[in-house]
């Protein structure tokens, strides 16, 4: 009767929702087209939620570098292509026009701000604890989705973390698995052209005179801009500490 249920569920989810049934191989490709957020394309009520694609292997397409501003889309995006791996690989369809999901082993993730004061540790150690153990145990077969990694410390000690990690997990011989990396440290751009496998992308910007807009669509090629000051001024932080 579980069973039934599970499976009546995954029905119901696909008819409603336009779900597509997905292609399941063994290459190491995930090759998804216009790819969607199974929750937050249902809570979004006041705009229509724009749909990406991702295309990941295990040769020169390993390691997506990812920039853009904050709030733009970027961790929905990366969550977006694991649940979509996730629902593929337990049996259901998913939010996608097409979908071919290699097989993984595991499913890393190292997003958002925590902290665990409770057994002494901070924002930051949390943060290095969760990267020493995907660095640990990730193998070729893994998918990793890295957010941020190294902002819980000094710019200059966070850059040289993020480039050790991404370096690291693209080029080691037992790892060298398919991994969304995004991050606000721009030098981290010039890996595309110094590791094999790694690609740029980020998130499309439109200027409307003093004032930006998130266009939410995932297109190649790294930027070096985050629109701090933009973002801030969206946020509500009153103009006179944005003119200062």
């Amino acid at each position: 009767m579980a069973q039934i249920d599970v499976l009546c569920s995954f029905a119901t989810a696909a008819v409603n929702n336009n779900y597509t049934k997905p292609e399941i191989a063994i290459d190491g490709i995930i090759d998804i087209k216009n790819g969607r957020h199974p929750v937050v394309e249902l809570m979004q009520k006041d705009e229509v939620f724009v749909p990406n694609d991702t295309y990941l292997d295990l040769t020169s397409n390993r390691m997506a570098v990812i920039t853009g501003p904050n709030m733009s889309g970027k961790s929905t995006y990366m969550r977006q292509v694991a649940l979509i791996t996730l629902m593929a690989q337990i049996g259901c369809f998913v939010p996608a026009d097409y979908a071919k999901i290699s097989v993984v082993d595991q499913i890393f993730t190292r997003i958002g701000a925590s902290d665990d004061l409770t057994a002494g540790q901070s924002t930051f150690m949390v943060e290095m604890s969760e990267v020493a153990d995907i660095v640990k145990h990730a193998t070729k077969n893994s998918l990793v989705i890295l957010d941020e990694v190294g902002r819980g410390t000094s710019t200059f000690d966070g850059i040289s973390i993020a480039r050790a990690v991404s370096e690291y997990i693209s080029t080691n011989r037992s790892m060298g698995c398919k991994t969304l990396f995004a991050t606000h440290y721009h030098e981290l751009i010039s890996l595309e052209k110094e590791l094999e496998g790694v690609r740029n992308f980020s998130v499309a910007v439109k200027r409307q005179g003093d004032s930006i807009k998130f266009l939410r669509k995932i297109v190649p090629g790294g930027v070096d801009e985050s629109y701090g000051i933009e973002v801030a001024k969206l946020a509500g932080l009153p103009n006179k500490i944005i003119n200062l």
